[in-house]
């Protein structure tokens, strides 16, 4: 057995190497980029009216000038208009500014009557109300880097420099597998004996967030079926995701199967609880997490190794959190303790209250938490005021 940290560096041996391809931009939310995207023009392109209202040049004001002709209106998108000297242009907001003029008074500002443009404002600056060309960024600057996740700002970005396809990282291939002739389909009512599929619908719900459909994939208790099934799951797939059959039970023939196809095991229990039987091993690219079936264990380990595993493929470090442990807690098992938490924010600081359930069976229990508090073996006792890493959910 080892422990979490030891796991943690034997499954960063192991990453995913994804390579590269071109999508669409409405497909890439949440994909990572494979390329820096760089400004193709400057931002903004030129030089750019912030208010609707009336642009004129900054000297006429100077000179003691206050009632302006108006010689034309320019809208946005328009080219721009010339302005005579002593003479004002209505403007939109988002309009180039017309050529000879360098500041811009807001309607709100003015007195309007007879096409005349009266400031009834004495605080006029030059250049007010104009955002300047290349102001933001300048041409060739880098705008987002590769290893970025498109987000719905990314994606705004992208589209601005004119990115309709984008080069990204490829996903990798996930099959996620159930085992055990106690599970039934969602869509199924269970005998008094058997309960429904819930980790892979977890796992398959942790995965979209990646944009990652996996493969789901369910093997009764028959070592044959099973060894028959992995095989040609390990040549098609990146990554397998299993969830149970991995402990000391007589129908756990996982580990046995695994071996016996030429999945080098790097593991075998972690020094935690939920999720000691965590087994992980691989074969060539494929790597293989076996989660224990519990499901509070399977998603502990999900999220603190299978989730840091694919971020760090694509060169992401995983975000560290850590919050403030709300009230006293002791755990005497000499194990690093995901210790179940309802995290609130007070006042800027992230306090964990304990929202323990019945033991890693406890599904509904994860409705009530939102995060585990990563507590370490090195202690028994944790006061209140402590602070510990946390794996947000």
């Amino acid at each position: 057995m080892i422990s979490v940290e030891q796991a943690t560096h034997i499954i960063d041996q192991h990453l995913f190497h994804p390579g590269i391809e071109s999508i669409s931009l409405d497909k890439s939310l949440g994909r990572i980029l494979a390329e820096n995207v760089s400004a193709d023009r400057d931002f903004p392109p030129f030089d750019r009216v912030a208010m609707d209202g009336i642009c004129f040049r900054y000297e006429d004001f100077q000179k003691g000038q206050k009632q302006f002709p108006i010689s034309g209106v320019q809208a946005a998108g328009e080219s721009p208009l010339n302005l005579a000297h002593g003479t004002c242009l209505e403007i939109m907001t988002g309009a180039a500014l017309s050529n000879g003029a360098d500041t811009v008074i807001r309607y709100e500002d003015l007195d309007i009557k007879d096409g005349l443009a009266n400031i009834q404002i004495e605080d006029v600056r030059f250049g007010q109300n104009v955002h300047k060309q290349g102001s933001d960024r300048k041409s060739a600057t880098v705008l987002l880097e590769a290893n970025e996740r498109i987000s719905a700002t990314t994606i705004g970005v992208l589209a601005t420099v004119g990115k309709a396809q984008v080069r990204v990282f490829k996903q990798p291939k996930v099959a996620i597998v159930s085992t055990g002739d106690e599970l039934v389909d969602v869509d199924k009512t269970p005998l008094p004996h058997q309960i429904r599929k819930s980790n892979v619908h977890s796992l398959m719900a942790l995965l979209s967030t990646y944009g990652i459909e996996p493969e789901l994939v369910h093997l009764a208790d028959d070592k044959g079926d099973i060894s028959n099934r992995i095989a040609d799951l390990l040549e098609k797939n990146d990554a397998i995701l299993m969830s149970g059959a991995v402990s000391k039970g007589k129908f756990d023939f996982l580990p046995e199967v695994l071996s016996d196809l030429g999945v080098v095991k790097q593991f075998h229990k972690v020094e935690q609880r939920p999720g000691k039987p965590f087994w992980f091993g691989t074969k060539g690219k494929t790597s293989v997490f076996a989660f224990p079936g519990n499901p509070v264990s399977t998603f502990v380990c999900a999220k603190r190794f299978f989730e840091p595993w694919l971020k760090k493929s694509y060169h992401q470090l995983p975000e560290k959190q850590y919050a403030v442990l709300g009230e006293d807690v002791s755990f005497r098992p000499n194990l690093t303790y995901f210790l179940q938490v309802q995290v609130k924010n007070l006042l800027g600081k992230l306090i964990a209250a304990p929202a323990v359930g019945n033991g890693s069976g406890d599904l509904a229990n994860l409705t009530v938490a939102n995060a585990f508090m990563e507590l370490p073996s090195t202690q028994v006792d944790f006061k209140a005021g402590e602070v510990y890493p946390i794996w947000m959910f």
